[in-house]
């Protein structure tokens, strides 16, 4: 999922960060730029404070002292505390202490660096280390992470930073704004007639072709995870980033995308991450939550839930995606 328009156009810009593409539409061209600068400081501030792949970042630092109590800054504990709580509301589906396992199976550098087949044996699979290990206070943010323990902050963080990216901007400009990180997608202030309309696809750098369907955002949020676009090969197998705590494997293929409406960036990429690990089990649980969701299958099959509405033609050349 992103947003995108074919032409230039005076009220959007587009360009490369955390891994992905950040995209940034407002409602009004003269408030591009005041809207860019912010959206360019919430980038460089979760890079530097969340980034696995800096060895600078608080986090790499957080990481290598795992075993030993640390005090940490206040945008970090921010994104510990988004990443514990979907940890919470999923019961652990969603874990931040997946870093090891994604690093064991080769996922230890950015994406674009990673070779696309390795021929190193896998390791073996074990549970991860698990959320409730952690020991933080919010009061004081000191924080102690088990020993040989290696926290990922990418399931919340990059979501973390559309929201507060798109409440800044629309506070600062008084524009509408539309903030798209890959599959994270948040909108604040007024948005424009009809709402942003946005195409749905298995990757956010895909060409809109008439085959995509749209949906009008309004309000809020959405997320879409999936397991088709950062795949690598390790020892003959295909794998993705989307980990299962309790395994410390790639979750099951059941669902090619999840795509999740919700208050926040953050709540709808919890639960569109949760999803894509629990497979057939997603279902009831996205029920219960009544968030509206669009699962789509490895096979292809539709699943609507929440009231997710009826599929409707991609926008035109030069419509929002």
């Amino acid at each position: 999922m992103t947003t995108h328009a074919p032409a230039p156009s005076p009220t959007r810009v587009a360009f490369p960060a955390l891994g992905t593409t950040a995209v940034l539409l407002v409602t009004g061209p003269s408030a591009l730029p005041a809207a860019e600068a912010v959206l360019r400081g919430e980038l460089d501030a979760i890079d530097r404070t969340c980034s696995r792949f800096r060895p600078d970042s608080e986090l790499s630092r957080v990481n290598m002292g795992a075993g030993v109590p640390t005090t940490v800054g206040e945008r970090f504990a921010e994104a510990l505390q988004v990443a514990l709580r979907a940890a919470r509301l999923t019961g652990g589906v969603v874990d931040p202490t997946v870093g090891g396992a994604v690093i064991a199976l080769g996922y230890d550098r950015t994406f674009a660096s990673l070779r696309p087949d390795d021929a190193r044996p896998l390791p073996v699979a074990r549970p991860v280390p698990g959320w409730r290990q952690i020991s933080f206070d919010p009061r004081t943010r000191r924080l102690r992470l088990p020993p040989h323990t290696c926290l990922d902050l990418g399931a919340t963080a990059k979501a973390l930073a559309a929201d507060r990216a798109a409440r800044r901007a629309a506070a600062v400009t008084g524009s509408g704004v539309l903030v798209s990180l890959g599959g994270d997608l948040a909108v604040a202030g007024p948005a424009p007639e009809g709402g942003w309309r946005v195409a749905l696809a298995d990757d956010h750098a895909q060409s809109v072709t008439e085959l995509d369907p749209t949906v009008a955002v309004t309000g809020g949020a959405l997320a879409t995870s999936g397991i088709r676009v950062r795949t690598w090969r390790r020892a003959g197998r295909t794998l993705h980033h989307i980990i299962d705590p309790a395994t410390g494997e790639p979750a099951a293929p059941v669902w090619r995308t999840v795509t999740v409406a919700a208050a926040t960036c953050v709540d709808a990429n919890t639960f569109s991450t949760a999803a894509v690990v629990l497979g057939e089990r997603a279902v009831d649980r996205l029920r219960a939550t009544s968030l509206p969701a669009r699962l789509v299958a490895v096979d292809g099959t539709v699943v609507r839930l929440g009231g997710w509405p009826a599929e409707s033609p991609a926008p035109a050349p030069g419509g929002a995606r």
